[in-house]
């Protein structure tokens, strides 16, 4: 799994930093600090709660496959 993040539409809201500071780390100003990173085994479940926190959805789940998982895609 791998999170992917639209760093620029980052309005610091800090819901997912909330969920896990780790794996969401925050710059000086509290925006979002990283691009995204790759689920290591066992943070699934946390990674999953941190991207649907956002209320903007600017993080997204991407699956093993590359397929995105959230925010759902409208087809």
């Amino acid at each position: 799994m791998k999170i992917r993040i639209e760093r620029a539409a980052c309005v610091g809201n800090a819901r997912c930093a909330a969920v896990s500071e780790t794996l969401f780390p925050l710059d000086d100003d509290g925006y979002i600090a990283i691009d995204g990173f790759v689920v290591e085994p066992g943070d699934e479940t946390l990674a999953k709660n941190g991207a649907r926190a956002c209320p903007e959805r600017i993080i997204f789940v991407d699956d093993d496959s590359g397929k995105q998982i959230w925010p759902p895609v409208k087809d």
